[in-house]
């Protein structure tokens, strides 16, 4: 992570971060992901029928890729110097663009659009998230995700 200082904010709106290293998705992730939301649908979780589709394979769940997130903001993201804790807040949007077949590899990077400090020692952080699958034109998704810092 990037460190930042408080007088360093307004030089980070538009930047743009260095991407995650690849990701493949599996079958056997996207299988565990469907019995933790049980959310079963036959194009995520049956290979014989999801390959009678425009798609040809499984594909990962949208919400699965959402919520890879979090894992690809650990080489991406930015933290204030001082930080002690990091919360997620949510999103102010989020389009699923592409589908994320079986086997895919995806990959994401980060655009700065605001640094704020909400209250004393909080700064809330909006970022552009858009994961990439590799060898593909379009993302699998473009975020706005929130994020709050606080600083000692």
């Amino acid at each position: 992570m990037k460190p930042i200082a408080r007088e360093e904010i307004n030089d980070y709106i538009g930047y743009v971060t260095d991407p995650s290293e690849w990701f493949e998705v599996t079958q056997d992730q996207i299988n565990q992901f469907a019995d933790c939301t049980l959310d079963r649908q036959f194009i995520h979780v049956n290979p014989e029928l999801a390959a009678q589709t425009p798609f040809g394979t499984t594909v990962a769940h949208g919400f699965l890729t959402l919520s890879m997130i979090s894992y690809f903001s650990m080489s991406f993201n930015l933290a204030m110097k001082g930080i002690y804790m990091g919360v997620n807040k949510g999103l102010d949007r989020a389009r699923f663009v592409a589908p994320v077949k079986v086997g895919s590899q995806i990959r994401a990077k980060g655009k700065v659009l605001s640094i704020e400090e909400k209250k004393p020692g909080q700064f809330e952080f909006k970022i552009e998230v858009t994961v990439e699958i590799k060898d593909e034109e379009k993302p699998a998704l473009v975020a706005e995700w929130l994020t709050v810092q606080m600083v000692a």
